[in-house]
């Protein structure tokens, strides 16, 4: 299979609260224009609620692709506007983590990350849902709503994921587990979890969590993080931040195009950063639902 090139004109939506949107929004705009690239319109969007309508403006008026500035949380919440449309989706990574970019291979300094965009190819890619709401890269339940739900904006802005690191030391401090049920068709299965992460790609929060988890699979993943002691989370992410042999011990992964999530208590689920739902949830891939700029030598499969 041939990757198709990058449109030559493009609507640029940055989210100017974002980590170094406001900063960069209009750098990137003068970067995107003089590498050859036609912006129709380009917007510093101050209030991220209006991200979406923003977005879903530039596609009902024909614009053959959207440059979307931002976190994973401004992704993930643009993304349903493109799913299943003509319209290609380009993430310019301005957040914290940036993970969706990670799994996408894009680089995350600007200069690198505009080029990427003006020279890069398509692929068609999935996406995960829950609950009908779609998203672009991890869901999760435990600690990280714990975090988005709390954290300031301002100590996330100006901190980056030192912040988050601060940050999640005092939600990690009030941590409860919690009884875990997935369900699959006619099977289930009951555990006892610390965490749980809903993935469509291989990072979260910046870390390589999964080594199955792929935009282009046909299947979500759920990974939990086993057992009743907190630490185990402490020790599981320390494992897979530094990459070491043994860092899957601590987690099950389960995997399919459709489960059933529930927990006991239910509890708060944060897609890519934000909390959007509660348990019980339906999760799906929605294959091949969008089309996204990847870097130029990107392997067809």
């Amino acid at each position: 299979m041939t990757l198709a090139p990058v449109p030559r004109e493009a609507v640029l939506v940055v989210n100017a609260r974002s980590r170094r949107g406001e900063e960069l929004f209009q750098e990137a705009k003068e970067k995107l224009e003089a590498a050859g690239l036609t912006l129709i319109r380009a917007h510093a969007v101050k209030d991220p609620s209006a991200m979406a309508s923003t977005v879903r403006e530039a596609v009902q008026a024909g614009a053959p692709m959207v440059i979307v500035g931002g976190g994973d949380g401004s992704l993930s919440g643009t993304i349903d506007e493109v799913v299943n449309t003509d319209c290609v989706f380009a993430p310019l990574p301005l957040g914290t983590a940036n993970s969706f970019a990670r799994t996408l291979g894009m680089p995350l300094e600007l200069d690198e990350a505009v080029d990427c965009i003006v020279t890069g190819q398509r692929r068609r890619i999935d996406v995960g849902v829950i609950n009908g709401d779609y998203f672009v890269n991890a869901a999760s339940m435990g600690l990280s709503p714990l975090i988005g739900d709390t954290i300031s904006p301002k100590l996330k802005k100006y901190l980056g994921r030192l912040g988050y690191l601060i940050w999640a030391v005092r939600c990690f401090l009030i941590l409860k587990p919690f009884r875990l049920i997935i369900r699959k068709g006619e099977r289930e299965w009951r555990m006892w979890s610390t965490e749980v992460r809903v993935m469509n790609g291989r990072f979260h929060g910046g870390v390589e969590l999964s080594d199955t988890a792929d935009v282009d699979s046909g299947e979500i993943v759920i990974q939990a993080v086993t057992g009743r002691h907190r630490w185990s989370l402490v020790v599981d992410w320390y494992a897979k931040f530094f990459r070491l042999r043994d860092r899957h011990a601590r987690t099950e992964e389960f995997r399919g195009t459709e489960l059933i999530l529930d927990t006991k208590p239910r509890l708060p689920i944060s897609i890519d950063g934000e909390v959007l739902a509660r348990t019980p949830a339906t999760v799906k891939v929605a294959a091949g639902a969008v089309e996204v700029v990847v870097p130029r030598d990107s392997k067809a499969e």
